[in-house]
This record gives C-alpha cells, sequence and structure tokens, in this order.
C-alpha cells in the first residue's frame, strides 16, 4: 500500500522535501521507517545499523495512537447527529493508558474500546468529557504496550509551520501538512475556542486524529473538516484542530473528578448559524431548554437580556457572562412577524445526555 509519505503536497514539492526543507529529519526518517516496516516482510527487512535503530522509534510512536470505538447508550439524545456507533483515533498521553480523544465520540458512550496499533481490542472506559473544549478522555482498563506521546505547546505553533496528521491507520495514512492558520472558532452548537489550529490540505479522517509538531510531540487533537482553513482571500480547505493547551490546565481535574473545576456554562440547546447579518435558529435540541420555552427552528435571536447579537461568539460570550448552569437567560427573538421576550432556564449540557446503562 502506497505511503502519503512520498505524496505531492499543494504546495508545489514532494512531502518528503517539504520536511527535509523545515528541518523535520528525525520525523522523516521516524515515519520514513514505519512506512517500510508495514510494507516489509519482516523476514526481508534490510538489516541495516540505520534502520534498527530507526524502527523502534518509529514503532514506539505509532503504538501511542489508538483506534477508539464507542457505541451510545440506548436512544442517546446525540444518536441523531452523531449515530450510535462511532469510531476514531485516541492519542496515549499517560503512563497509566491515559487517552485523549475528540469529545464527540464519546458523548453518552455506552461501551468503549481501544484498537492498537496490532489490531488487538482492548477494553476501556470515560474519563472524562469537557465541552468547553471539546475534548474526551478515555483510560485503557488493561495495560496498554504503548508510551505516552509528549505533549507540545499549540500556542508556539506559526503561521506555514509543517506539521503531521497522523490517525489510528498508522503509517499507511500519516498527512503532511501545514498550519495555515490560528484563530478562533465558533461552533453552531454553543460552542466557542478562542484559539484553534486549521491545516491544510485536509485530511479525511480527522476525528480525534493527532497534530504532531516536528519535535514529534502532541499539538492538537482533531475536530472537523473545514472549507476554509486559512483565513482571508484564497481560502483552502483543511481541518481544524483543538490545541493540546487547551487540555493541559483542565486535565488534573478531569481525571479527578470527571469534569473541570468551576461552574458549569449555561446550555440552551439552541443550534444557531449566521445568515445575512442575522442569527438564525438552525436546530433545537428536543425536550431541551430553549425547546421547553418555546424556542422554533427559523425564530432570529435578536439579543441576550438588552444587548444585541449578531455573530455567534457574540451569542455565546453574553450568554456564558449571564451566570452558571441553572441560570434563567432573557433572550429577544424574532418569531415570524413578531418580537418575543424569552426566559430560557439554562442547565449544564451533561446533564441533558442520558445516563450509561447500569445492570
Amino acid at each position: 500500500m502506497a505511503s502519503r509519505l512520498t505524496a505531492i503536497t499543494p504546495f508545489g514539492a514532494p512531502a518528503t522535501t517539504l520536511l527535509r526543507a523545515a528541518g523535520i529529519s528525525v520525523a522523516l526518517a521516524l515515519l520514513a521507517a514505519a512506512s517500510a516496516h508495514a510494507q516489509t516482510p519482516a523476514s526481508a527487512a534490510p538489516k541495516s545499523a540505520a534502520t534498527n535503530a530507526e524502527a523502534p522509534d518509529a514503532e514506539r510512536f505509532f503504538q501511542s495512537i489508538v483506534k477508539v470505538r464507542a457505541r451510545a447508550v440506548p436512544n442517546a439524545r446525540s444518536s441523531a447527529t452523531l449515530g450510535e456507533e462511532r469510531e476514531g483515533t485516541g492519542v496515549v498521553i499517560g503512563e497509566d493508558g491515559l487517552i485523549v480523544t475528540v469529545g464527540y465520540l464519546i458523548v453518552e458512550a455506552d461501551e468503549v474500546s481501544l484498537v492498537d496499533q496490532k489490531g488487538r481490542v482492548l477494553p476501556a472506559r470515560v474519563v472524562a468529557y469537557d465541552h468547553p473544549t471539546g475534548l474526551g478522555v478515555v483510560r485503557a482498563i488493561v495495560p496498554l504496550a504503548a508510551r505516552p506521546l509528549p505533549l507540545g505547546e499549540s500556542g508556539k505553533l506559526a503561521d506555514f509551520e509543517p506539521v503531521m496528521i497522523v490517525n489510528h491507520a498508522g503509517a499507511d495514512d500519516v498527512t503532511l501538512a501545514r498550519v495555515v492558520s490560528t484563530r478562533p472558532f465558533t461552533g453552531s452548537w454553543e460552542y466557542l475556542l478562542e484559539q484553534a489550529i486549521f491545516t491544510t490540505p485536509p485530511t479525511l479522517n480527522w476525528s480525534g486524529a493527532a497534530l504532531v509538531n516536528k519535535e514529534l510531540q502532541l499539538v492538537g487533537i482533531g475536530s472537523l473538516i473545514v472549507r476554509a482553513a486559512s483565513a482571508g482571500e484564497g481560502t483552502l480547505p483543511g481541518n481544524m484542530f483543538v490545541p493540546i493547551d487547551a487540555l493541559k490546565p483542565i486535565l488534573a481535574d478531569l481525571v479527578r473528578t470527571g469534569r473541570r473545576a468551576g461552574p458549569a456554562r449555561p446550555w440552551l440547546g439552541v443550534a444557531a448559524d449566521e445568515v445575512q447579518g442575522r442569527l438564525m435558529v438552525s436546530r433545537v435540541s428536543p425536550e431541551g431548554p430553549g425547546d421547553e420555552a418555546g424556542i422554533k427552528v427559523g425564530d432570529i435571536i435578536l439579543g441576550v437580556g438588552g444587548e444585541s447579537v449578531r455573530t455567534q461568539a457574540e451569542f455565546y460570550r453574553k450568554l456564558w457572562g449571564r451566570g452558571a448552569a441553572g441560570t434563567d437567560i432573557p433572550l429577544r427573538l424574532l418569531q415570524g412577524v413578531d418580537v418575543k421576550e424569552l426566559a430560557v432556564h439554562s442547565i449544564d449540557r451533561v446533564d441533558y445526555f442520558r445516563p450509561k446503562t447500569t445492570y
């Protein structure tokens, strides 16, 4: 099977040349060795000292990348948008089998399992889901033959810096990319990242994928594929990654209690898109706070309290600024031709999900 290591990049040069030019010779050697190992029978593998020196490093690197499989609880509220069966990538970040992935894979998970690079299926459990970052943490129940991938500093990534995107397929599906933008990102599902990482070219296996810098450190977790990764004119398609720096200050709390410290943000269960300078409701979570308050698809959100909003970022900041989950949120809406004032009793988003099955 051909590896993407020799693919032609959109920057007009072979990927190997791009890596060497960027000073990532160590990463190139590691991945090239792993790629050769994946394509060559063990009996035919070269015996040179260089190969013997490189192969163990490559093997250890890819052992840190696993597949995460999850099955949602019966009648999960998230199944309508995420499906009942989900799979993506996880990255080992702790000696005790601690793994970080993208949170939507494990929302309302009833069962979680891991598949390592040798194809072994191993049981796991959910440790935490953090809605503000969109990250999830799971832990292997049995010992993993994997070393943690060291955490890098995503805040130091520069525009046009070369990176690698690695998913659970291992050496056969490594994407070489560049950082094209680091900027805020908002999603219609009441989600805002103050600093997200955007890369191009896109990879199709982005869910939970590891974004790795030239020092072979984890700097991001794959979240989305986007039409416009770069800002301004001449936009390129690519992927959005949650920066690993967003995990560092909350990781200890996630492991200890299953959630970040402090009060939860208020959540309304209202998805809204920016349309021609207006904020239009595109989805209302069934039986969620917004649904119970009478918000409908097609409504236009005009303001929070006495403050007007026109963008997702304005809406979220004003919403979260009203207090913790459980606060009544005053909204001004345009429903048809009528302007209405509604008080929506917010909740913690986690409380909306159905609990794990117990027997």
